[in-house]
């Protein structure tokens, strides 16, 4: 016998080692599996206390500083006072708080997920109401629960969206009421707002109070200009007593040059103005043509004058501009212009068009021609009468999108002739489709959603006020500032984003305003507004590589290929196709992980001078933490965030964990 002895492995029978080699297999995969049951146990035992410990409410005996636990107080219902202490109380504040009627704090460390709003992109939409016309023979003129302030203190789940396909988003953000919403009465402002009550009342749906005005003045700042408020300009604004305070900081804001940096922004989408592949319209021409697009918008050329501008211009693409319009294009083949222009000034994707309509229309596009020149990578669009290589004297034949046709001589350019139908005051395509994208733009949502999907049977949620916008426009012969400034006076636009009817409808019918994700550009912008650096945007095809100087600001790039890693992981669109939905402005996790974790925007902490800056100019820790306020979220600090706020500021250290806790909280993050 051998027994206490060990045999060798090479005295083993093959059979008997194989046995022994399968059991240790089973063994270790037994072994494994039990530690990762036992570890998601844990996991989940300790994320339910967690979950517990973070949501009960502060008490005295458990101070959120003490302990770790996130402030979740309730906020007062009253609009938070301006408290800005003066020279002689700066020493006072260095020890203790002020003792105001502030609201409590909402959440400065708070949990929140990483995705609170999640839009739905495939809501319902609708056209103008009315069946196409023939305007050249008519002679009659056509009169969520949740979103919450403060970082995200770690790894968040995405909780699963509720099966509510008639609310606008997955979840439900509840806006604090004290910090949103003013005391002010709701006053109809003009025909917008009575329109808009009007249909709101049909539907039983209450509208949403006003905003407060600190809420009001972030939101033009944002929505007009994509740029914040600086500390001293909230601070004026805030303590300003005025009835037409509103009413002077529109005119204000309407006046300023980044209001033609940011939407001649918007409009390079639509246009499509980017230098590489798949559009290829080159550096210099990509250049020449963001800046005419720019100067239009700063001169208010008219709407009508630059759709037509941009569909019959003819020249070079380095001189002339508005030819690139023809080159922003996958194809130059007359049926794919076609299909760009309807996109563009029409709302309307041709793939559901019948064939025969697009065809007719795509006669008015079968004459442009392209040809190069000695220079590199210019070309020139023109006028080409040729058919198979010769000179034709051939009548066009095409036909309008409403069905009418018509013959054009030989001699004639029929892209003139569709600039004519187009730009016609009874067009009911034209001056409805860009109202409706501006309308988008400022209050979140478009009557007719997306706004680039207009089809006979999807009609507007409140047509009376799409037609009545339309009409507004021509009459200002097409003067879009007209039209912006009507919005922002509106009640409707000035509503809190706090919603006071439950009802599924509340969202598409206006009855508050949409919050959404800052734009990439503008949230990049801020924050190097806020730390005061400047970020490096480059192209590198084609060589040698295209560097912007560092003061450039991301609202106001030429190029949809001149970008960096944050503008595309930010979801700024491609500028591929011109449609709304390329660019993304969903909140994901790999978004939330970079503005916690990314090297970028910790030097940005570490190595900006603004916080040093604010430092100087502040007189004690409370101060600091107004100013901190005062700066990220263009509004003062409630009592309870100047107490919290205060501890966190007694260090330079502090002072920017705590900045960096609000440039990722959602109050910082969302448009509201």
């Amino acid at each position: 016998m051998n027994s206490g002895r060990s045999t060798p492995a090479s005295r083993i029978n093959p059979r008997i080692a194989g046995n022994l080699s399968r059991a240790r297999r089973q063994r270790l995969w037994r072994d494994t599996l039990i530690s990762i049951f036992v570890t998601t146990l844990l996991t989940l035992v300790a994320g339910g206390a967690y979950y517990l410990l973070s949501h009960r409410p502060a008490t005295p005996s458990s101070s959120p500083l003490a302990s770790g636990a996130h402030a979740v107080t309730t906020p007062s219902v009253a609009t938070p006072a301006a408290v800005v202490p003066n020279d002689s109380e700066i020493s006072s504040l260095t020890d203790a708080p002020p003792s105001t009627s502030r609201a409590e704090p909402i959440v400065l460390f708070a949990d929140g997920d990483v995705s609170p709003f999640d839009v739905d992109e495939a809501a319902d939409i609708l056209q103008p109401s009315g069946t196409p016309v023939s305007i050249r023979d008519s002679s009659e003129s056509k009169p969520r629960t949740g979103a919450r302030t403060g970082a995200r203190t770690g790894p968040q789940t995405r909780a699963p969206a509720p099966p509510d396909t008639d609310h606008w988003t997955a979840f439900d953000p509840v806006w604090h009421k004290g910090l949103y919403e003013s005391t002010l009465a709701v006053r109809p402002q003009n025909a917008i707002d009575d329109l808009v009550l009007v249909d709101l009342r049909s539907q039983g749906i209450q509208a949403a109070s006003l905003c407060s005005d600190e809420t009001f003045l972030r939101r033009v700042y944002l929505d007009v200009l994509g740029t914040l408020p600086t500390a001293n300009q909230a601070r004026e604004f805030i303590s300003k007593n005025s009835s037409t305070k509103r009413h002077d900081l529109i005119e204000y804001v309407l006046e300023q040059p980044e209001f033609a940096d940011y939407w001649a922004m918007k409009w390079c989408d639509i246009l499509r103005v980017k230098a590489e592949f798949p559009i290829n319209l080159w550096p210099q021409a990509a250049q020449a043509y963001h800046r005419w697009i720019h100067t239009a918008i700063e001169d208010n050329l008219p709407y009508d004058q630059f759709a037509r501008e941009l569909l019959t211009a003819s020249g070079s693409n380095f001189r002339v501009p508005q030819v690139n319009f023809y080159r922003a294009l996958q194809s130059h083949q007359p049926e794919s212009i076609a299909q760009v222009v309807a996109l563009t000034f029409m709302g309307e994707r041709t793939e559901n068009w019948p064939a025969e309509r697009l065809a007719g229309m795509s006669q008015f596009f079968s004459r442009v021609g392209y040809k190069p020149t000695g220079e590199w990578k210019e070309e020139i669009v023109y006028f080409d009468r040729r058919r198979d290589g010769k000179l034709s004297n051939d009548i066009v034949l095409a036909v309008f999108p409403n069905s009418m046709p018509v013959e054009i001589r030989a001699d004639q350019d029929p892209r003139h002739e569709f600039a004519d139908w187009l730009t016609d005051d009874r067009n009911p395509w034209f001056s409805r489709v860009v109202v409706n994208r501006i309308w988008c733009w400022l209050v979140g949502r478009g009557m007719i959603e997306p706004v680039d999907d207009i089809r006979i049977d999807n009609r507007p949620t409140n047509p009376q006020l799409l037609d009545h916008l339309a009409e507004e426009l021509v009459a200002a012969d097409y003067d879009l500032k007209h039209v912006i400034r009507m919005i922002l006076q509106s009640s409707c636009y000035q509503q809190s984003c706090v919603p006071q009817d439950k009802a599924g409808r509340a969202a598409e019918h206006f009855a508050f305003y949409h919050p959404r994700r800052l734009d990439a550009e503008v949230l990049i912008d801020a924050i190097c507004q806020i730390t005061d650096t400047t970020e490096t945007y480059m192209s590198i095809i084609p060589e040698p590589f295209t560097f912007l100087p560092e003061t450039q600001r991301a609202i106001a790039l030429p190029d949809g290929s001149i970008t960096s890693s944050f503008l595309e992981t930010f979801g700024r669109p491609a500028r591929d196709t011109g449609l709304a939905s390329e660019r993304n402005n969903r909140l994901t996790p790999s978004q939330a992980l970079h503005l916690l974790n990314s090297n970028h925007i910790r030097d940005k902490f570490k190595r900006g001078a603004g916080f040093r800056k604010l430092l100087r100019r502040s007189g004690g820790r409370f101060e600091t933490v107004d100013l901190l306020y005062l700066t990220i979220l263009s509004r003062h600090a409630t009592e309870g965030e100047l107490t919290l706020g205060g501890q966190l500021c007694a260090s330079e250290r502090g002072a920017e964990d705590l900045a960096w806790a609000l440039i990722n909280s959602d109050e910082f993050l969302f448009r509201h």
